[in-house]
């Protein structure tokens, strides 16, 4: 289980993100000034760091560069400090994301995961990776250049197979036939309609349309 360290003074915001962390298989310690947050981190094992910067006795940013004199541990800052100065100043302290209040909690939980996947920090070894796009197969997700990808189950499914059949031209009817099976009795071009709305979301055209026959993903060369 990972262990996430939320340094954050803000009450209703630690038990808010204790509340969706621990709902999402997170294991949290919390830390309500800059001081006990650097004492947590020296004494626990954490997998990422939740930081703010408006904090007691020390601030934020010294924290940050407290931490990355001992560690690369992924810090993501969440702050009300929305100013590109602020901004950049925490990126230039090597802060992993910067994430400004009020946040979207659906938000912090993909930038979370985008975050350990990048630093290697993930026990998720399921994956399928074509270029720089990434599906994580046992939770339904999706990631271009890192990014989260919001796919419906049918869509991540079919690129499913596509990448697990790389250079292999898979018909229409083949997909139904796996993906659908015995759910359908409509038109074989709702095969097209997903693969029109993969396309949308990818915005990346690795899905080659193979005229009269289906669809492809080359194999890398």
């Amino acid at each position: 289980m990972k262990h996430i360290l939320v340094i954050e003074d803000d009450q209703d915001i630690q038990e808010m993100l204790r509340f969706f962390l621990e709902d999402n298989g997170y294991k949290i310690t919390i830390a309500d000034n800059g001081v006990d947050g650097f004492t947590k981190f020296r004494e626990g094992d954490f997998s990422l760091i939740l930081l703010d910067i408006l904090l007691p006795k020390i601030d934020g940013y010294a924290v940050c560069e407290l931490l990355r004199k001992e560690s690369n541990i992924p810090i993501i800052i969440i702050t009300a400090l929305t100013s590109e100065e602020n901004q950049i100043k925490g990126l230039d302290l090597q802060a992993d994301d910067y994430i400004t209040k009020p946040f979207s909690m659906p938000i912090l939980l993909r930038k979370i995961d985008a975050v350990l996947r990048r630093s290697g920090n993930t026990e998720n070894t399921n994956m399928l990776t074509y270029k720089n796009l990434t599906l994580e197969l046992d939770n339904y997700r999706a990631y271009v250049n890192n990014l989260p990808v919001d796919l419906t189950k049918r869509e991540f499914e079919i690129l499913r197979e596509l990448l697990e059949n790389q250079g292999r031209v898979l018909t229409r009817e083949i997909l139904l036939e796996r993906l659908w099976q015995y759910e359908f009795y409509g038109n074989d071009r709702v095969v097209d309609n997903h693969i029109k709305n993969l396309r949308r979301k990818l915005s990346v055209d690795y899905v080659e349309t193979i005229k009269g026959v289906g669809y492809r993903i080359d194999k890398i060369h």
